[in-house]
């Protein structure tokens, strides 16, 4: 059982940086590949970026790729989504999830097994 719970979200500028963080706790935190996904007001659910269990493998998707950065901290149990030069489009709630594997990239939300609660990114143009 791994519990995940989100953090750093807000109201920010457009142009301006946030960092997202996601708290884990279970036993096998560490060895889990982690993600994060975002949904904005009527729209699905999508894939935003996700790190594997060593940190080695990382993919994002193409709209935050290159202004934004996921990483994770063995010794803290946690994952961080830095995310710089944020659009209104950002706007969404986003949720950090737990996967047993990497696969596909860890694009795929079918692949992931646990989900925090969401916390609500809102970018003011």
């Amino acid at each position: 059982q791994v519990e995940l719970l989100e953090s750093g979200g807000g109201v920010v500028q457009a142009g301006g940086s946030l960092r997202l963080s996601c708290a884990g706790s279970g036993r096998s935190f560490a060895s889990y590949t982690m993600g994060w996904f975002r949904q904005a007001p009527g729209k699905e659910r999508e894939f935003v970026a996700a790190i594997n269990w060593n940190g080695v493998m990382t993919s994002y998707v193409d709209s935050v790729k290159g202004r934004s950065t996921i990483s994770r901290d063995h010794a803290k149990n946690a994952v961080y989504l830095q995310m710089n030069s944020l659009k209104p489009e950002d706007t969404a709630v986003y949720y950090c999830a737990a996967a047993p594997s990497w696969t596909l990239e860890g694009m795929n939300s079918h692949s992931y097994a646990y989900w925090g609660q969401g916390t609500q990114v809102t970018i003011s143009a």
